[in-house]
């Protein structure tokens, strides 16, 4: 049995879908989970709940933490690092192997130029310590040889679940409704982006890799990283569309929080859009020889899924 912990999310999705080339033993865990494939068995749970993390953990071979919960560094601070302490837990009563579908955010701003397995922990920012003490939780129980374990990195990614990306929700969102796209403090620096079909897929490879274990992997992700006037031309282009741009400064960010709460949220998140953001998957590519989905084509796939689902 693989299980999916926080199913139904837009990388849960796809990983569910990934996994059927491995196994048709899925199990999706969340607190009211769908079925993505036709045998997959749906476990309801609230994983805020050490007895139900158990429960939905035990019998599993492969787990995958993929949870995404409100962007609130209140929330965060008080759930994260007791669930990945029940999940660890739970992993080593059960001898399952873990899967941390993980963020950036435990890397500080210094070295956000150029991300790779190898950059220290050094979180600059209030939600980057939450996941820097997650983090350090993973590669404590790594050492130890306790829960065999990887620590999956992405980048920021998009997919057709529009609310989760800032990506869709900044530049799609606002051009289908023919407004002007938005970017933060520098739409001239570059921003690599993820595509959540290739993180969901690359995910998928590494919990089924025995040799990936006990490692960081940055997940598949397109070299070549676009500016943010390159992204909003890009859909732009795709999309038929015009590719103006209105670009939020740091401070313009922190005062729409006053009136949309997840902009206060991404106010200290600012940085990563103030200078170059590149995400460097070349240990993952080099080991399974595999290329990511190019930004044009993923661009491309994103919009006409869009369409069909309109549709």
């Amino acid at each position: 049995m693989q299980t999916i912990l926080g199913a139904n999310g837009a990388i849960g999705t796809e990983l569910a879908k990934s996994l059927t080339s491995y196994t048709k033993d899925i199990r999706l865990v969340s607190r009211n989970p769908k079925r993505v494939n036709e045998k997959d068995v749906l476990h309801p749970a609230d994983l805020t709940r050490r007895d139900d993390v158990f429960e939905a953990v035990k019998g599993s071979e492969v787990v995958y933490l993929t949870v995404g919960f409100n962007y609130d560094i209140k929330v965060w601070k008080a759930v994260w690092p007791p669930l990945m302490k029940n999940v660890l837990d739970a992993c080593e009563e059960y001898g399952s192997k873990l899967v941390f579908f993980d963020n950036i955010y435990a890397i500080g701003k210094e070295h956000i130029h150029h991300i790779t397995e190898d950059c220290p922990i050094s979180p600059c920012s209030k939600k980057g310590e939450v996941r820097a003490e997650v983090d350090r939780l993973v590669l404590a129980a790594m050492d130890k040889g306790k829960v065999p374990s990887i620590i999956a990195r992405s980048g920021d990614f998009f997919s057709t679940m529009r609310g989760t990306s800032m990506l869709m929700i900044m530049v799609y969102d606002n051009l289908i409704r023919g407004k002007k796209a938005q970017w933060f403090c520098n739409a001239k620096a570059k921003h690599s982006m993820t595509y959540c079909p290739d993180a969901a897929k690359g995910t998928a490879m590494l919990g089924n890799t025995p040799t990936a274990f006990n490692q960081i992997w940055n997940l598949p992700t397109d070299k070549n990283a676009l500016t943010g006037e390159e992204w909003v031309k890009l859909f732009a282009t795709i999309m038929g569309t015009s590719d103006k741009c209105q670009v939020l400064p740091g401070w313009g960010i922190k005062a729409l929080g006053i009136f949309m709460p997840i902009m206060k949220e991404l106010h200290e998140m600012s940085y990563q859009f103030a200078s170059d953001y590149f995400f460097d998957s070349a240990k993952f590519e080099k080991f399974f020889n595999y290329v990511p989905t190019s930004n044009e084509d993923a661009v491309r796939e994103t919009v006409a899924a869009l369409k069909n689902i309109k549709g």
